[in-house]
């Protein structure tokens, strides 16, 4: 296959470029190869025409940063950027060449085998394999307390980069190889100390979270690997909840194994995997019953139970000295999933009793979970308002309802924002105190005529079925999160589903992942003065549920930490 070369814009305009590998007859099945730090795609060529797919479409980036993608060499604003890049990636590969996404399947070697997972974990696409090749979840430093020197370094001194020690030798046995990787002015050794300290911060949600996917799965692992660990490699594997997973490891093979002395051997089972998945219907196991059964549940079950008593002590100096900070007592007095908290948390200026007060305060504003809070409002209202102008563009009625409203902050504030256009909004809410709230600030705003408050049941199937006006745009935020059982949320989105006419949209977030779950259930209270204990719902459970009550997920924002997600859908 001839190889050509593209350019294509990812999700913040910057323009990346790749190359692809396209068979003589249209195709529609796809392999997309992502390289490893500091290299670029052309080091795919030999790879590309070893596999031997000739009725297979290949595709290969530079990413940004490396190669002929524009960038900072070694450098992004942030790994979860180019996590966003893989997804623009991989949809723009879809629409422009025709090719579905269930007919993909991804290869990532190194650092590209994490962004690679990352994306496949935080974004839950339907593609129909992974092949991770020897993962960088775990860097040898080998500096002794080499990341948090290296965050101390960033606080400190800013924005900095690192001389990777990797010379080619330590790479591959082939001294070909090695002279070529050495000669080659498109490679380079630094890399800026926030990717790697991302790198690092990704890996370790990875896997402790390796559960969440369950997309067929094959690790190809080097025995000899002087760059990166082999046992966080295989805790992956063994985390991983894909109905089919490989690993094969090869005992005397350097880090770059697709450069190695064995790379025929290497390819040839790369290749086998590829040709079984594209000869095999998709194995993808539902998740509709993933409430009562299976990894979430397990998790969800054990927090449940009684806990360390370390959680005790932090539940009682919470409750006395914590409450020095008004956000702190205002969750103990109304929820910390309330939507008084997340209002004051959106508001995120300190306030409390004291200088100590304040100085909590801030404490607690800043910690990830709130900052991730902040960030899904950031991205609801950046869905909101590309929904809008869908629907504009589109020259329909532009008619919101939220089912679960709160204070409704974002959406008043994205239509202030927008009063040029004829916006009108239901915002319903079973909390008097939200709906006060909301009309409060819809009078500020001097929206009251637009918006109509509704005290009502987001679970109530009938009373959503019969919504009217009939919306074109409906929201359900940081609700479902709040419901381990299934059945009410399907119930829910199947009602907003015979309200929504086909071809307009359904906007929903999800909490795939939280680092401070086990601290909320045996620390916090919800709404209703209980413990807070979540059941996360992966990203793919949550779109199987959306899914089936008739959308059909369209694009979706996540935090930087992948706590939060935004999710946009369109009514089949």
């Amino acid at each position: 296959m001839t190889m050509t070369e593209y350019t294509m814009k990812t999700w913040d305009g910057v323009e990346l470029f790749y190359r692809a590998w396209l068979p003589a007859q249209p195709t529609n099945q796809a392999v997309l190869l992502f390289h490893r730090g500091h290299e670029h795609s052309a080091r795919w060529q030999d790879v590309v025409e070893w596999l031997q797919l000739e009725d297979t479409a290949i595709f290969a980036w530079d990413a940004r940063g490396h190669g002929k993608s524009p960038g900072e060499r070694g450098s992004a604003e942030s790994l979860m950027a180019m996590v966003k890049d893989v997804d623009a990636f991989v949809r723009y590969v879809s629409q422009q060449h025709g090719i579905p996404v269930e007919n993909m399947i991804v290869l990532g070697h190194s650092v590209g085998a994490v962004i690679v997972a990352a994306w496949v974990h935080d974004f839950a696409p339907p593609i129909r394999a992974m092949i991770l090749g020897t993962p960088a979840f775990r860097v040898k430093l080998y500096v002794p307390l080499a990341v948090p020197l290296l965050r101390l370094k960033q606080k400190l001194l800013g924005p900095g980069y690192v001389k990777s020690y990797v010379k080619a030798e330590m790479l591959t046995h082939d001294a070909e190889q090695a002279a070529a990787y050495q000669a080659d002015s498109a490679i380079f050794r630094q890399i800026a100390i926030n990717i790697l300290l991302d790198l690092f911060d990704t890996s370790t949600r990875l896997l402790g979270d390796a559960g969440a996917i369950t997309v067929p799965t094959l690790i190809l692992s080097a025995g000899m690997d002087r760059v990166v660990q082999l046992s966080a490699q295989k805790k992956f594997f063994e985390g991983l909840s894909s109905p089919i997973k490989e690993m094969e490891i090869y005992p005397e093979a350097y880090h770059a194994i697709f450069h190695e002395t064995n790379r025929a051997q290497i390819v040839e089972r790369t290749r086998k995997f590829i040709l079984e998945r594209f000869n095999e219907p998709p194995r993808t196991a539902s998740l509709l019953n993933a409430d009562t059964s299976g990894y979430t549940k397990t998790e969800f079950d054990r927090l449940s139970q009684a806990g360390n008593p370390i959680y005790l002590l932090m539940s009682g100096l919470m409750r006395t000295v914590g409450g020095l900070s008004r956000g702190i007592r205002l969750g103990w007095e109304s929820g910390f999933d309330s939507g008084v908290t997340l209002d004051y948390v959106y508001e995120n200026k300190a306030q409390g009793v004291s200088i100590l007060g304040r100085a909590l305060d801030r404490i607690y504003l800043d910690s990830v979970g709130w900052r991730g809070i902040r960030q899904r409002r950031m991205n609801l209202q950046k869905m909101l308002r590309d929904t809008i102008e869908e629907l504009r563009i589109a020259g329909k009625p532009i008619h919101i309802v939220d089912i679960a409203a709160g204070a409704a902050r974002y959406v008043l504030e994205t239509i202030s924002d927008t009063t040029f256009l004829p916006i009108t909004a239901v915002l319903r809410d079973y909390k008097q105190e939200n709906l006060k709230a909301a009309r409060t600030l819809a009078r500020k705003l001097q929206l009251s005529e637009r918006v109509t408050t509704l005290r009502a049941d987001a679970f109530d199937r009938p009373s959503l079925a019969g919504l009217t006006p009939r919306p074109t745009i409906a929201i359900v935020s940081g609700l479902y999160e709040l419901i381990p059982a299934n059945e009410p949320v399907l119930s829910s989105l199947r009602g907003l589903a015979e309200a929504v006419e086909p071809g307009n949209y359904l906007i929903y977030t999800n909490q795939p992942w939280h680092p401070q779950v086990e601290f909320i259930a045996r620390v916090l209270t919800n709404r209703e003065g209980q413990p807070w204990i979540m059941r996360r719902r992966t990203q793919a459970e949550m779109d199987e549920l959306v899914r089936a009550a008739g959308f059909e997920k369209l694009a979706m924002e996540v935090d930087p930490w992948g706590i939060f997600t935004v999710s946009v859908a369109r009514r089949l």
